[in-house]
């Protein structure tokens, strides 16, 4: 019976990415998502990949909620804000972080996930059920057999055959907490990787970083941004996939090429690196790749827009290199693409930081003369920001210098 959940859970997750152009898109969950940090991940991995399309987001976390919490607050959270898509994310409050693991409150659960796919698509919102984040640093072997993993394998079934969506997030971040368990055998305990705070149910930046990259998989977010391939003996352009790439022309030891992107990979700054030993986004959600051949032995160096991003040799760049993520100096932004995401990510802290103000003057301050005003006066700042997260988020051309490295 459990293995035939965990099929149906699983399915087959969508052919291409779930959140569209003209999208309003909602993130319902508990305090894990009114940490408001998973969310601004994929809205910033939405606004570089897809900068051609027009999305909105909101997050709709509430500390301590439940399904059915979640389904009392949909006309408000979700409907109202124009919701088109939204996930949910939900699970670890409605057994009592543990302490409330029976029937009864297992089939409240999944009532309240029924009820909320019903309205959903009631009101033509696309709904997908997320199984909620694992709880302390489990085993994860008796996590996969644990209660809450098995009810959230029924409430994805349930999601599966009522035609939602299903993310099984649990699944997905237990293959990073197996990474950090093997690092952790071999670092003292002051040094030790987390995905959890120290309550054992609220995530860390690490464990935020790994449901982000569940749901973003799981609404179908592909691997490649745009991949190049020149051959440096012609020049010749073999391959230009996701781009496209003018002016090729080598001129003695000097390949140089104009290349403008469809879209741009996600990248999170300083030391980020570290995270990925146990979170392959690189890999696995933005490889932006370039590949040349017959380049005569050496070292060269990769200039993208006067940016030096880094040194390899001639046998590196023959079997094609991911250089999303490098730079020759960990303090600095590598590529262009890396420093457009430098100055994108504030905006959408500042727009967060907009959207969380108007919900504490709703929550707090519901009698205070001027809220309409208020209200009108965030809708307008919202709309600016978010025409500035596009500009700068957008692709612009980038002149590639490829060239012997100075000794």
């Amino acid at each position: 019976m459990l293995a035939a959940l965990v099929r149906a859970a699983a399915g087959a997750g969508p052919s291409e990415f779930a959140i569209k152009d003209g999208d309003t898109v909602v993130f319902l969950g508990d305090s894990i998502t009114a940490a408001r940090t998973y969310g601004k991940i994929i809205e910033n991995y939405t606004l570089l990949r897809f900068p051609d399309r027009r999305v909105s987001f909101y997050n709709a976390g509430k500390g301590g909620d439940t399904a059915r919490g979640c389904l009392e607050r949909l006309d408000r959270d979700v409907f109202r804000r124009g919701a088109t898509l939204v996930t949910v994310a939900v699970g670890m409050n409605d057994i009592g972080w543990g302490m409330l693991a029976d029937a009864a409150h297992k089939r409240e659960y999944l009532d309240g996930i029924r009820g909320i796919i019903e309205r959903c698509q009631q009101r033509g919102v696309r709904v997908f059920i997320c199984s909620a984040a694992i709880g302390r640093e489990e085993d994860p072997d008796q996590g996969e057999r644990g209660f809450l993993q098995r009810m959230c394998d029924e409430a994805m079934a349930m999601a599966r055959t009522m035609g939602a969506g299903a993310i099984d997030v649990q699944r997905e971040m237990r293959k990073v907490l197996r990474r950090v368990i093997e690092v952790n055998k071999h670092e003292p305990p002051d040094k030790k990787t987390a995905l959890h705070l120290p309550d054992g149910v609220h995530l860390t930046e690490l464990g935020q970083l790994a449901m982000a990259f569940a749901i973003l998989k799981g609404l179908g977010a592909p691997a490649d941004v745009p991949w190049v391939t020149v051959d440096a003996a012609g020049p010749a352009l073999l391959e230009a996939k996701g781009c496209k790439v003018t002016g090729l022309k080598r001129e003695s030891d000097t390949l140089q090429f104009d290349r403008l992107d469809d879209g741009l990979p996600i990248n999170f700054g300083f030391l980020a690196a570290f995270n990925y030993r146990f979170v392959p986004i690189p890999d696995q959600l933005g490889r932006y790749g370039l590949t040349v051949k017959n380049l005569p032995r050496g070292q060269y160096e990769i200039i993208a827009a006067g940016r030096l991003v880094g040194r390899f040799n001639e046998q590196q760049f023959a079997a094609g290199l991911n250089i999303s993520t490098t730079t020759p100096d960990p303090w600095q932004p590598g590529g262009p693409w890396d420093a457009q995401w430098t100055a994108l990510a504030p905006l959408t802290e500042a727009r967060d930081h907009l959207m969380l103000s108007r919900f504490y003057a709703h929550t707090f301050m519901e009698k205070h003369p001027q809220l309409a005003r208020m209200d009108e006066q965030v809708a307008a700042i919202n709309e600016k920001l978010q025409t500035l997260q596009r500009a700068v988020a957008a692709p612009v051309p980038y002149r590639f210098v490829i060239r012997p490295a100075k000794q």
